[in-house]
């Protein structure tokens, strides 16, 4: 980007005059400077709603900017920052509607909107909001909104927030999941304004979205060790570092960051008086890291506080495809099926009757994929089959939506799953060959899938079970290809480490075999009980 003396100049020039009149943000959730022609007495909301915009904190975000509001209310960037709370690019969710009642507020049409903005920067934040909440599809909004913003970054080079805006508005182009030529785009604006802007909430954040895969997470290794400390008392911030701790199989950080996250939020919501939270992002993520760690005690007690806060009639309530986030009932699901593919002692808790999932398709079809594949491990070919039932009744209650909506990916993800569950059934009935076809198939659909954002999506790995088919079959050369492919995925992954220790050993590398356990009984050093079959397939201790 050329630099243009005037803008960067004029910029710098208001910055010290916020920065005089105690325009200071609050540390707690990010430290960051946006000069503005806002009143001085509604800044401090005002950076803080732009802070918590940063950290995806988007409710307490609109509540500040709503306070800038009262305070100053013809401050126009509070209304674009109460606006831009009702777009989440990343999560491919927006409420246009809301955010055009907001923009309203502040004046009926476009023309009279860019009247209050007082300056050429503001006036150029506030035109992006009629594009990203303008006429066609959200599709279309959405690229257009990002050529936006690399416009408003290139005109006003000296503004790391059009920068961070602008990377985040190319992560939200990505309407199918990770798409690496666009986050590898974001990346490279990103990374170089870390290093510049260190204490940078944004900058911090959604360089690790754009990295968080295997292969680019180490990139933005450093912007996950510091987010935590840019933004304390954000919750998301907390849980965001382990997106990349996640990605490289570094299971301490992952457990880590999200009892911290859930601390957070468990003292905001206190301050509101509202009762705790045990279903959602950081619970599931939390209860996966912890399965990693052969921990199944602590995993069922985070399972049982979600039974807790469905059973208190607080369930989110709405199904939102296949978002587990959508519903307490969706987490419980989504958790529970974690937990039983999982394996080892004991055995995991019965789905509770309690749960209703009647209104809930998606949480129906990843409770019957567990319970299909579980009691095709255990020999029960009849509760086998009556389970891909369900998962079919299910599937059928929502496909076509999906494929209305243009969610290939998600139609995808559901036809790796079949494939699994019928190969399984398959298996377990004696047919071997069929069987495997169906196994390999359900991997290779899986490889033209971009790598998950955190927890596998489809939550029994397809590598990894083609693998564990192929090790009972006494193909353990194969089983050996089969692991490593699924590791390649799911980097550290506690299951395809066990499956590979033991093939690497039926293989007749002891050697290779050993080092493979001793990784998993170092990721497994607080365990309920040691994993014998790691000792076997290790021969011996580590």
């Amino acid at each position: 980007m050329r630099v243009r003396k005037t803008a960067g100049a004029s910029l710098a020039v208001l910055f010290l005059s916020l920065t005089a009149a105690g325009a200071e943000p609050d540390a707690t959730v990010g430290k960051l400077a946006f000069p503005n022609s806002g009143a001085p007495a509604a800044q401090k909301a005002f950076l803080h709603g732009l802070a918590q915009l940063h950290n995806f904190e988007y409710e307490d975000a609109a509540r500040a900017f709503e306070e800038a509001e009262k305070i100053d209310p013809d401050f126009a960037m509070a209304y674009w920052g109460e606006a831009m709370t009702k777009n989440h690019a990343v999560w491919m969710e927006q409420d246009a509607d809301a955010a055009r009642a907001v923009l309203n507020r502040l004046a009926p049409t476009a023309e009279r909107r860019l009247a209050k903005a007082k300056t050429a920067r503001e006036k150029a934040y506030v035109a992006s909001l009629d594009v990203l909440y303008g006429s066609g599809t959200k599709e279309a909004r959405d690229f257009a909104y990002a050529e936006a913003m690399e416009a408003l970054s290139s005109r006003f080079p000296a503004d790391p927030d059009a920068a961070a805006f602008y990377a985040l508005a190319l992560l939200g182009t990505a309407h199918e999941g990770r798409d690496v030529p666009t986050y590898m785009k974001a990346a490279g604006i990103l990374e170089p304004l870390f290093y510049r802007y260190p204490d940078h909430p944004g900058i911090a954040h959604y360089l690790i979205h754009a990295c968080d895969d295997p292969v680019h997470a180490p990139l933005a290794l450093p912007a996950a060790r510091a987010y935590s400390k840019i933004a304390p008392d954000a919750g998301h911030a907390q849980h965001m570092c382990s997106h990349i701790f996640l990605a490289l199989g570094m299971w301490d950080d992952v457990v880590a960051a999200n009892e911290t996250a859930i601390a957070v939020v468990r003292r905001a919501r206190k301050a509101r008086n509202l009762p705790e939270a045990g279903c959602g992002h950081y619970p599931l993520w939390l209860e996966y890291g912890y399965l990693q760690q052969g921990r199944m005690r602590d995993a069922e007690r985070v399972l049982a506080g979600c039974a807790e806060q469905i059973a208190r009639g607080a369930s989110a309530g709405h199904e939102g495809h296949l978002d587990p986030d959508r519903s307490g009932e969706g987490s419980y699901a989504e958790m529970w099926t974690f937990r039983v593919l999982a394996g080892g002692a004991p055995d995991p808790p019965a789905f509770p009757a309690a749960i209703d999932l009647a209104r809930f398709p998606s949480a129906r079809l990843t409770a019957a994929y567990a319970r299909g594949l579980d009691a095709a491990i255990r020999g029960r070919s009849a509760d086998a089959r009556s389970a891909l039932a369900l998962f079919d009744e299910a599937r059928r209650a929502m496909e076509k939506e999906l494929r209305d909506e243009g969610k290939a990916m998600d139609v995808k993800r559901l036809d790796v799953m079949r494939l699994e569950l019928e190969g399984a059934c398959d298996l377990d009935e004696g047919k071997k060959d069929e069987g495997l076809r169906l196994l390999r198939q359900a991997a290779e659909l899986e490889e033209s899938l971009p790598v998950p954002f955190g927890p596998p999506f489809i939550e029994k790995p397809s590598h990894e079970m083609l693998g564990e088919a192929l090790l009972s079959m006494a193909r353990p050369a194969d089983a050996v290809k089969a692991f490593e492919g699924a590791l390649a995925r799911a980097p550290l992954r506690s299951r395809s480490l066990l499956g590979l220790a033991r093939a690497l050993g039926a293989s007749g590398e002891p050697e290779k075999s050993r080092r493979t356990s001793a990784e998993l009984h170092r990721i497994e050093h607080r365990a309920d009980a040691l994993p014998d079959d790691v000792l076997d397939a290790a021969g011996g201790n580590p």
